[in-house]
């Protein structure tokens, strides 16, 4: 299914295309309160919740094989992968966040659909806590956000290659995450 090509009228955002959010279980004190974020940032931009999918994965790990399966579907325009690693005694939260990154790098690749890599990998339950709607922001949120920005720029590559626009140019409707604006902002 085609996705709809940018909306033409300046100053008016199109609702975004159907979403997949596809969120592990594994954590799922955080990985909730990060999918929330994920579906709020979606209506915030003029979704419908009637266009969102949520699929729960048993784990980090499974995100890559669920996120293929949506991203392979044709019925959507991003795929968000939302997960938690908290480090352990052992190097294999290393390995699960290594595998799952490259699993959905693979897929946008595969696919042109971008999947948003939501995965906290964090040292501690706190520091997860607060990448799910803490004082370090909503990183679900962030990762929809994200998707739906790459989403609207290959629409718009989209739209210029069907009209022969080669100079086209696209900002995303949502402010940057620099880090360092960001700190400056804070003192």
């Amino acid at each position: 299914m085609p996705l709809p090509p940018p909306n033409p009228v300046q100053n008016q955002t199109p609702s975004p295309a159907p979403s997949a959010i596809v969120v592990s279980r594994y954590n799922q004190t955080i990985t909730s309160m990060m999918r929330d974020g994920a579906i709020g940032a979606y209506l915030d931009r003029g979704g419908v919740e009637s266009n969102l999918a949520i699929l729960h994965a048993p784990g980090a790990y499974e995100l890559i094989s669920i996120a293929r399966a949506a991203a392979s579907s044709g019925m959507f325009g991003s795929v968000i992968c939302l997960g938690c690693v908290i480090k352990g005694e052992t190097s294999h939260d290393q390995h699960i966040a290594n595998a799952v990154a490259n699993g959905l790098a693979q897929i946008t690749v595969a696919t042109g659909v971008p999947v948003a890599f939501g995965l906290l990998t964090t040292n501690t339950n706190e520091q997860a806590r607060a990448r799910a709607g803490g004082d370090k922001g909503n990183k679900g949120a962030e990762a929809m956000n994200a998707a739906l920005d790459a989403a609207d720029a290959i629409a718009t590559l989209d739209h210029a290659k069907a009209t022969n626009t080669p100079s086209v140019r696209f900002t995303p409707t949502r402010s940057s995450n620099d880090k360092l604006t960001s700190a400056k902002e804070s003192k």
